[in-house]
């Protein structure tokens, strides 16, 4: 903000007029007032104390003074010990408000060509099973993040990276060639991404019965997954998939359709999408051609058994395999591939992955090789690290069917908006049909805004009937807010009175009008943080704290009923620049605001 610009300004100015001292504007340390405290922005004092030769409260009252008297904008000051407390003028707050309250852009900085290019990889799902809620995390932060991004003036490209290829797909591929007797999603009513990860954990099943039998045999757990005839077929479909066998390819072409199709159902209800989707099924030959030239530029090394490694031990790593002894690709040798050719569509600037932190290491080694490679943002990519989310009941796991998929999860989430909203009698008066889109809106906002409030860094456990309450830190209360804001409109409206287009600017105002203009005024400052740090739990926490000091604003002043017109005007403006910042910070986490509610 100009006004912290102003008040580091004068700060030097005064060291310099009262103690002779030269300091920079940038060294002086402001913070916005405690809340307990009276004041807007706060001067520490302490690191001027060297300069001043006074003790702390001395300092302060000088520094008051001075600033009180060299910028217009302050009207008081408080000093605490070491803590110089300023008091800014109504004046300057309702300038505050006239600037922000018919701005839909707050908070949103536009891009241009010249702007920065971000790519954020997010998804990343494999095609042997439907998207669960460990997914739903990632796709929901990989999404805000987009915006959060954008919103900080970049260009931004949303991709996705589609595992369709390796051992994992085969099992379901195989399963379903023993077991399916030609299932497809139209004969059984299923989607075909539940219909292809039915039969991953039907392979699961049956090689862990041809496991046991063969370590009641004598065999260890190892010798046995090594000797299952099961998983012996799923490696020999592996290398003929490779080889580009028809029969085996034209059933991975298929069973992918199925799925492909059905990740669109959920990627649609969830509300996400992206710019440009890359496949493993592509990447990986890039990356073993990238590899094997890397190998001819000495850059890694082959060992006697044909496999190919890269040394990162003088990195402060350890030795990477790159290709297997058979020439097949790992995973790393595919994000290579896929860097390659994302560098080659794009000219990216930055790049961000959204992966979760048990790929920490994988990340390390991979900006190590993109750049020894020559990928010159290789080194500067950015692992957006986040950590893992459970239900209350524990961990859950693919192979075994124990998942919460992520369709069941939305529609269970529909169901428990639609039964909490008609016992609180919220929509009463709507069609049924209006009613199903609200009952949807406050959902999919509870889901997403219980996920997107946890710092990213943590792991969570997500309950659903707590997210959907309408009390407390949840999107429900938040789009019940700004709800309410639209209805304060509506009922102005029904009395003749329109939303002023600027406030006198002599009006008085309250502490609470002055805290919801201040925490407005930040705003801009909380999506550069927010930005800067890859973090949706900033935004979300933000709102959630600027509603709820709107309610009490709202429960402590009348608004359309206010027969003074100047506060009246003042106060519509308020709930104006509220709700637009609500929206704003909302659409960063992409959760829908209903008009009414």
């Amino acid at each position: 903000m100009i006004i912290e610009s102003q008040i580091k300004t004068s700060v030097a100015k005064a060291v310099k007029e009262l103690y002779g001292a030269e300091i920079t504007p940038e060294s002086v340390q402001l913070q916005l007032t405690r809340k307990d405290m009276r004041g807007d922005y706060t001067v520490v004092v302490f690191p001027l104390l060297k300069a001043s030769k006074k003790n702390p409260v001395e300092t302060g009252g000088d520094l008051g003074s001075f600033i009180q008297n060299d910028c217009s904008d302050v009207a008081g000051f408080e000093v605490i010990k070491g803590f110089l407390n300023l008091q800014l003028s109504t004046s300057f707050w309702l300038g505050v408000l006239n600037a922000n309250a018919h701005n839909e852009a707050i908070g949103i900085k536009e891009s241009d060509e010249n702007s920065p290019l971000v790519m954020i990889e997010y998804s990343s799902p494999n095609t042997n099973k439907p998207l669960h809620l460990g997914h739903i995390r990632n796709n929901l932060l990989g999404y805000s993040l987009s915006r959060i991004v954008s919103a900080n003036g970049n260009r931004v490209v949303k991709t996705n990276i589609v595992n369709d290829r390796g051992i994992h797909i085969c099992k379901s591929m195989l399963a379903w060639k023993k077991w399916g007797e030609g299932q497809t999603p139209e004969s059984t009513g299923l989607k075909g991404d539940h219909l292809v990860g039915n039969y991953y954990v039907r392979f699961d099943q049956e090689f862990k019965k041809e496991q046991a039998a063969l370590i009641e045999s004598g065999l260890s757990k190892d010798e046995a997954e090594a000797k299952s005839p099961l998983m012996k077929e799923a490696r020999e479909m592996l290398l003929s998939w490779e080889a580009h066998d028809p029969e085996v390819y034209a059933l991975w072409e298929q069973m992918n359709k199925w799925v492909y199709s059905g990740f669109d159902v959920t990627y649609k209800k969830m509300g996400v999408d992206f710019d440009k989707i890359y496949y493993e099924s592509d990447t990986y030959k890039v990356g073993r051609d990238m590899v094997l030239e890397g190998l001819d530029k000495k850059v890694f090394y082959r060992r006697e058994d044909n496999s190919v490694w890269a040394d990162l031990q003088n990195d402060g790593l350890d030795e990477k395999l790159l290709l297997r002894t058979d020439g097949t690709s790992v995973y790393m040798t595919q994000d290579v591939g896929t860097a390659k050719l994302r560098y080659d569509d794009y000219a990216i600037d930055k790049m961000v992955y959204v992966v979760g932190n048990e790929q920490n290491y994988h990340f390390k080694v991979l900006a190590i090789l993109l750049d020894k490679l020559g990928l010159e943002w290789g080194k500067d990519l950015v692992h957006f690290s986040y950590g893992m989310v459970e239900l209350p009941e524990g961990k859950m796991k693919s192979r075994e069917g124990t998942v919460v998929d992520a369709d069941d999860l939305m529609v269970d989430m529909i169901d428990t908006a639609r039964e909490m909203s008609k016992g609180l009698g919220k929509l009463d008066g709507y069609s049924e049909e209006e009613a199903e889109k609200v009952y949807e809106t406050i959902a999919l906002g509870a889901l997403k805004y219980f996920i997107l409030k946890v710092d990213p860094r943590k792991n969570m456990t997500f309950d659903p009937k707590e997210s959907i309450d309408f009390n407390g830190n949840t999107g429900p209360f938040i789009q019940y807010t700004y709800a309410r804001i639209q209805s304060i409109y509506r009922k102005a409206e029904a009395k003749g009175i329109a939303i002023p287009k600027a406030a006198n600017l002599n009006v008085e105002m309250s502490d609470k009008e002055v805290q919801l203009m201040s925490m407005i005024s930040n705003f801009t400052a909380v999506v550069e943080e927010a930005g800067k740090v890859y973090s949706p739990a900033i935004i979300a926490n933000y709102v959630y704290d600027l509603a709820k000091e709107f309610n009490q604003f709202y429960h402590e002043s009348p608004i359309a009923v206010e027969e003074d017109e100047d506060k009246r005007a003042m106060r519509l403006l308020i709930c104006k620049a509220v709700g637009q910042v609500i929206k704003n910070g909302m659409w960063m986490m992409g959760v829908d605001v209903p008009e009414r509610m």
